[in-house]
């Protein structure tokens, strides 16, 4: 599932620290997010797509990846992006 540009740019000023600052972890966790969920509405219709089942696995892993590099750098920021994104933890 791809994301139009407009819902990222719209992700880059909600969590980023300027409007053009994409590559922050908080912005970049926001976008796995969107396109994780993405795919999970898919899969509400599709049961049975396991290849796009493998390429959710590998998106919740890089973004698990980018919360954990997020967690170790600040404890704050972790715990404001887990709290907007109602990600469990």
């Amino acid at each position: 599932m791809s994301i139009t540009n407009e819902k990222k740019q719209e992700l880059i000023k909600e969590f980023g620290q300027s409007a053009k600052d994409s590559g922050c972890p908080e912005v970049q966790i926001a976008i796995w997010t969107y396109r994780i969920n993405a795919l999970i509405e898919h899969f509400n219709t599709h049961h049975k797509d396991l290849h796009s089942r493998l390429g959710l696995m590998k998106m919740v892993s890089k973004r698990r990846h980018l919360l954990d590099h997020l967690k170790s750098k600040s404890e704050s920021r972790y715990a404001e992006v887990i709290k907007k994104l109602n990600i469990r933890r």
